[in-house]
C-alpha cells in the first residue's frame, strides 16, 4: 500500500489546490484566498499543538510541553508573515474583491476564537455568531468548559507548592482571568531564583512568547486592514481598525507581564 502513496495523494493536492473559488474576476483574488486559506491550516496546527502541550502541562511533564509551545511560537511567525504578503494588496485591488466577500469576514474564524479561548481570552458571547453551524458552536461552547493553558499552568503552580489563589482556580472556566497579585508575587519567585524553579521558570517563557507573538499577529493585521481599508468598517460588521486596536488590549497571562516590574 505505501508503495502507492505519492506526495499528492498523501497531501491531498488536488483537493488543496482545488479549493481556490475566485469570484470576481480580479487578479489579487487569489492572493486574498491563499492567505487566509494558509492562515487557517497554521492555526489548525497551532490548535494541535496546544492542546497536545496542555495535556502534558496538567501532567506535569514539561519537557515535551515545551517543543509544542515552540512549535506554535514558530507557526504564529508564519501567521504574521501572511500579513506582509496580503499587504501587497492595494486599496484599489481590494474594492474589485469587496463587493463579492458579503458579510464574511476573518472575525469568523472558528480557529481563530478557539485559540483565543485555549489561551484564556474567553468571552461566551464570542459564540453567538457560529450558531449557524452547530458543531462549531458545540467544539467552542466545550472549550470553555476546559481549563485554558493558563489555567493549566496555574494549577501546576499550586501542585508545586506555590499560593495560588483558590477564587481563581474555581472561579468559573467561560469567564476570562483577571490579574491576581499572588500569582504576580508566585511568578515572582520564580524569576528571582531560575535555578531552583529552571523548567517553571522555562514555562513562563513559552507563555510570553505565546502572547507576544499573538499580539504581533494582531498589530499586523491592524495595520494591514488599516492600509488596505482605512477606517472603514470591516465586512463581518465590526468597526474595522477601532475594534482591531481594541482587542490589542486584551492579553492572556497578565501577571507574567507584571512580575517584571516586580523583580
Amino acid at each position: 500500500m505505501g508503495r502507492d502513496v505519492t506526495y499528492a495523494s498523501y497531501l491531498d493536492l488536488d483537493r488543496v489546490l482545488s479549493a481556490q473559488h475566485p469570484v470576481s474576476g480580479a487578479h489579487d483574488e487569489m492572493l486574498f484566498i491563499v492567505v487566509h486559506q494558509a492562515s487557517e491550516l497554521w492555526l489548525k496546527l497551532c490548535l494541535h499543538e496546544l492542546a497536545g502541550a496542555r495535556e502534558l502541562i496538567a501532567a506535569d511533564e514539561l519537557r515535551p510541553a515545551f517543543k509544542m509551545l515552540s512549535r506554535v511560537a514558530r507557526a504564529q511567525q508564519q501567521l504574521i508573515g501572511n500579513w506582509d504578503v496580503l499587504s501587497t494588496m492595494t486599496p484599489h485591488d481590494y474594492s474589485q474583491v469587496r463587493p463579492f466577500l458579503g458579510r464574511s469576514s476573518g472575525f469568523q474564524s472558528a480557529q481563530y476564537r478557539l485559540m483565543e479561548f485555549m489561551l484564556g481570552g474567553r468571552d461566551p458571547d464570542m459564540v453567538t455568531m457560529h450558531e449557524a453551524t452547530p458543531e462549531v458552536a458545540g467544539e467552542l461552547r466545550a472549550e470553555l468548559g476546559r481549563p485554558s493553558l493558563y489555567d493549566e499552568a496555574l494549577r501546576l503552580l499550586t501542585r508545586r507548592g506555590f499560593a495560588i489563589p483558590a477564587e481563581v482556580l474555581e472561579r468559573g472556566l467561560e469567564r476570562p482571568h483577571e490579574a491576581n497579585q499572588a500569582i504576580t508575587e508566585a511568578w515572582a519567585q520564580i524569576y528571582r531564583d531560575p535555578d531552583q524553579y529552571w523548567d517553571l521558570y522555562e514555562l513562563a517563557e513559552k507563555l510570553v512568547d505565546l502572547e507576544y507573538h499573538f499580539q504581533r499577529w494582531r498589530f499586523g493585521h491592524l495595520k494591514t486592514v488599516e492600509r488596505i481599508i482605512g477606517f472603514k468598517p470591516g465586512t463581518g460588521g465590526t468597526a474595522g481598525v477601532p475594534y482591531l486596536e481594541s482587542v490589542l488590549k486584551k492579553g492572556f497571562f497578565p501577571e507574567l507581564l507584571a512580575v517584571r516590574t516586580e523583580i
